[in-house]
C-alpha cells in the first residue's frame, strides 16, 4: 500500500484558491483539489468533513488576513496616506472580494459574512471620519456610500488590459476628483 503524500494547511489553502478563484464555489471539487495536491480524496477527509467546511475554513481565513493587514491604515499619518495605503491594499488582494462573494454562496454562512462586511465597513469609519475633517471628504455624504464607492470602483475590471499601474492610478485619479474637466 502506498504512503500518503503530506501537505500542510498552506498547500491546501494555497490550493484551494486557485480552484476557486477558477472554478467558482459550484465547479470547485474534492476531486479537483486532491488532484491539483496529488492526494487521495481521502486524504482531504482527514481535515474537513466536506467542500463547505473547508471552503468555510479557507475564505474565513482568507478574510482574516486581510482584516489583519487593513488594521495597519491606523499607522498611516493623515487621511491621503490611509487612503494611499487602502487603494494599495484592495489592489494588492484583489481576489478578496470574489472570495467574499463564493463565501457568501456557502449554505449558512451569509449572516456570518454579512457581519464581517459590516465590522469591516465599521473599522473604516475612522478612516472616512478622517478625511471629513482634514476638508479632503465632503462632509455631507455618507460615510457607508463613500466607502462602497471606494470597493466598488476597484472592483471594476480591467477588460482591456490597461497596463496596472495607469489603471491603478486612473481609479485613484476618479476618486479623487471625478471625471469631468473644470470647465
Amino acid at each position: 500500500m502506498a504512503r500518503e503524500r503530506k501537505f500542510s494547511i498552506d498547500e491546501l489553502f494555497h490550493a484551494t484558491k486557485q480552484l476557486l478563484l477558477k472554478q467558482g464555489y459550484d465547479g470547485f471539487t474534492f476531486s479537483l483539489l486532491a488532484d491539483s495536491l496529488n492526494v487521495s480524496r481521502g486524504a482531504l477527509y482527514k481535515y474537513f468533513e466536506n467542500k463547505d467546511e473547508l471552503l468555510t475554513n479557507f475564505v474565513f481565513y482568507e478574510m482574516d488576513q486581510f482584516l489583519l493587514k487593513l488594521k495597519q491604515i491606523d499607522n498611516q499619518q493623515g487621511f491621503e496616506a490611509q487612503f494611499d495605503f487602502l487603494l494599495h491594499l484592495i489592489f494588492s488582494h484583489s481576489d478578496i472580494q470574489k472570495l467574499s462573494k463564493i463565501g457568501q454562496q456557502i449554505p449558512g454562512n451569509e449572516k456570518k459574512f454579512g457581519k464581517l462586511h459590516f465590522d469591516m465597513y465599521q473599522y473604516l469609519q475612522g478612516f472616512i471620519e478622517l478625511g471629513k475633517e482634514e476638508g479632503k471628504l465632503k462632509s455631507n455624504l455618507p460615510n457607508a456610500l463613500i466607502l462602497g464607492y471606494i470597493f466598488q470602483s476597484v472592483a471594476i475590471p480591467n477588460h482591456f488590459d490597461i497596463a496596472p499601474s495607469v489603471w491603478v492610478s486612473s481609479i485613484k485619479e476618479i476618486i479623487r476628483h471625478g471625471m469631468f474637466t473644470s470647465t
